[in-house]
């Protein structure tokens, strides 16, 4: 019995991976829309009961099939050494995941959609946590000019707008410098530069404190999460915390 059962999980693997690549290779020359139900039973030869044995629907087979391109794309990032300044390995991080976007329509259409989920899928919550390593290594580093979450969603919207405008366009008419543009934009708002020597301000060292706040565990839960809020405030220039600051010095009125 345990044999069949096994043997069985094997089958079971073996018919959702080669679904998953049917529908990738009809994305990749086709588009999202190539995905319909009945082409990817056809591609996969199997019946279109299957796919929803399997995936549920044609979201979760969507969401496998990005998670399987995902999959392969965090390998070759892996198989690359980080370069030792963390800012530059951001730069690059950035390079890449333009050009898999550029390379990849298909995929980066359904990883877009995915993010307005309300529950994201794996292949999203993958690359989130490449970036988040990333943007922690400039903040652990004392380069980070804001908060964390504000380099993130900076970063985040930035580069998926890009990818939509360059794709929105025929590859020959194509702004070959937009995406460089880009990128350097978003690294001055949300780097210092290391090679005009400035004296580091409040919103750096917020940032860099903010970072460093996993390695102490001498904060309760409550204690910890007022002062990641109030170094996010100052990482951000934000000037409520001053103003907040201010009224209860002065007292009631």
């Amino acid at each position: 019995m345990k044999e069949t059962n096994h043997t069985d999980a094997i089958d079971t693997e073996d018919l959702r991976a080669r679904i998953v690549e049917a529908a990738a290779a009809l994305i990749a020359t086709g588009g999202r829309d190539a995905a319909t139900t009945r082409a990817v039973a056809a591609a996969a030869a199997v019946q279109a009961p299957a796919i929803y044995r399997l995936f549920t629907d044609k979201r979760g087979l969507l969401n496998a099939v990005a998670e399987h391109g995902m999959a392969a794309y965090l390998a070759t990032k892996s198989a690359r050494a980080p370069h030792p300044d963390p800012v530059q390995d951001l730069r690059d991080g950035w390079d890449m995941h333009i050009e898999f976007g550029l390379s990849h329509p298909g995929l980066f259409s359904i990883m877009s959609d995915d993010r307005q989920a309300d529950a994201p899928s794996p292949a999203t919550l993958a690359g989130m946590d490449v970036l988040r390593r990333r943007v922690r290594h400039i903040a652990l580093a004392g380069r980070l000019r804001v908060s964390q979450e504000r380099a993130i969603a900076l970063l985040q919207s930035v580069s998926l707008g890009t990818v939509l405008r360059l794709l929105g366009e025929p590859a020959e008419r194509r702004d070959a410098g937009l995406a460089a543009a880009a990128r350097e934009m978003v690294m001055a708002a949300i780097c210092t530069d290391p090679v005009v020597p400035v004296e580091r301000g409040a919103g750096t060292l917020a940032s860099a404190l903010r970072a460093h706040l996993g390695d102490t565990g001498v904060l309760s839960a409550g204690e910890r999460h007022l002062l990641e809020e109030l170094l996010d405030r100052i990482a951000n220039g934000d000037e409520r915390a001053g103003v907040a600051a201010g009224r209860v010095a002065a007292g009631p009125t």
